[in-house]
């Protein structure tokens, strides 16, 4: 025998006996029940992490991780100098400038949306639209060519295809002592179509070349400069900086700025998954507990001789607890072991299921989506084993409680 003697006897009830066979049954339950339970929990976490990852690449290869801009609807003061300041910033990777503003686009059919105007040669710094061109390239928007790439979405609202033009208007308005204030207008010809898989940009982007949108909107330079960063979640850290080196003329935003609403609802939604799915956790413990009440019964006789052996009613809800926190702990160990497992294969299974079977889940004709994500995120697996040890180990609290109030008098009353 060893010491402690509450850890001695509890991993002694852990092994099954010929007239206990059923509690073991119940225990090696439970056990399943918590893994379950914890491998269903990291695999949801780890493709909500792959989705909200896949979302947040798709969203910044269209926008930018930060932007330098001016007055709203005028071009940057001293544009160059900015774009130096910032790419002299060791967290910044890239920095191109840009002309963006809302149009109205007309061909076969009518719509609205934004048109931006880029350097294509620059753009490939901060954007990773050049990789995802269905039709024709980024190059072809070349100064005075009047040539625009749509996304595709965009594209097939409008009903055209490559070659087709496309009449842009936008609001910087021009007097005529005839018809008086009127529209910018210009016709472009289509030259590529890009798809990104977001909605927000495949329905609503037009790009052009910066020095034809300049014209288009009577600007003697760029709107902005859209800047590329090491870690985007260092954005608000580095805009900070060159808003303090670039002065009040400026205005330095993020992209957690300019969508936060929708990877708060991301966050918030991971948030609320979590603490539902915990609740399987706790089902599972249910078993738990049953088991131990049934061990504390069963084992009434042996509490009551090492109560008159001088046991104290704090050793005997050691002993118990010492059972419940075991099985729980091996339930955690195979969950965690198992679900990250299955969270790290799970692209290739799907693949596989998809492959026997002839279903395809996330069909490229519906979701923009078209493999399933997974991310394993070391904390998440943390706050999982964590929630399930406090889960475990509260569930043997009342049946500990119970095996120490046994009087040994009334329990050996029979025996």
């Amino acid at each position: 025998m060893f010491r402690p003697l509450e850890l001695f006897i509890g991993l002694r009830y852990t092994r099954a006996k010929r007239r206990n066979q059923f509690i073991s049954f119940i225990s090696t339950v439970s056990i399943v029940c918590i893994s379950i339970s914890v491998i269903a929990l990291i695999t949801v976490m780890s493709v909500m992490n792959g989705f909200g990852d896949e979302l947040r690449t798709r969203v910044l290869g269209a926008i930018s991780h930060a932007t330098v801009s001016g007055m709203p609807g005028q071009a940057v003061a001293e544009w160059p100098r900015a774009v130096k300041i910032a790419e002299a910033n060791r967290h910044v990777k890239g920095a191109a400038p840009y002309v963006e503003s809302e149009a109205f686009f007309q061909a076969r059919r009518s719509t609205g949306g934004l048109i931006r105007g880029i350097e294509p040669s620059e753009e490939p710094k901060v954007s990773d639209i050049d990789q995802h061109m269905v039709e024709g390239k980024l190059g072809t928007l070349v100064p005075g060519s009047w040539n625009v790439v749509l996304g595709r979405e965009l594209a097939m609202q409008l009903g055209v295809a490559l070659g087709d033009k496309v009449i842009v208007a936008v609001p910087s308005f021009q007097s005529s002592p005839i018809t008086g204030s009127v529209p910018s207008l210009r016709t472009f010809t289509v030259s590529g179509v890009f798809e990104m898989g977001m909605q927000e940009f495949d329905s609503g982007l037009a790009l052009v070349n910066m020095t034809d949108a300049e014209r288009l909107n009577r600007l003697g330079g760029p709107t902005g400069i859209r800047l590329k960063l090491d870690d985007m979640f260092n954005a608000r850290e580095v805009a900070r900086e060159l808003a303090d080196q670039l002065g009040q003329v400026y205005r330095v935003d993020t992209w957690m700025d300019s969508h936060a609403n929708f990877f708060s609802a991301i966050s918030m939604e991971k948030k609320v998954m979590f603490i539902i799915l915990s609740l399987i956790i706790l089902v599972a413990v249910i078993n738990l507990i049953s088991m131990l009440m049934m061990l504390v019964t069963d084992k009434q006789a042996d509490i009551a001789i090492l109560r008159t052996l001088g046991s104290t009613p704090r050793s005997i809800m050691g002993m118990f607890m010492v059972q419940g926190v075991l099985v729980g702990f091996v339930g955690i160990f195979f969950g965690v072991g198992l679900g990250s497992l299955l969270s790290w294969k799970l692209p290739g299974i799907v693949k596989w299921i998809e492959h026997v079977t002839g279903v395809t889940f996330l069909s490229p004709d519906v979701y923009y989506i078209s493999e399933l994500p997974s991310k394993l995120d070391p904390s998440d697996v943390g706050w999982v084993a964590l929630i399930t040890f406090l889960f475990s180990l509260l569930a043997t609290l009342y049946p500990a409680w119970r095996a120490s109030r046994t009087q040994p008098a009334q329990a050996l009353r029979y025996e």
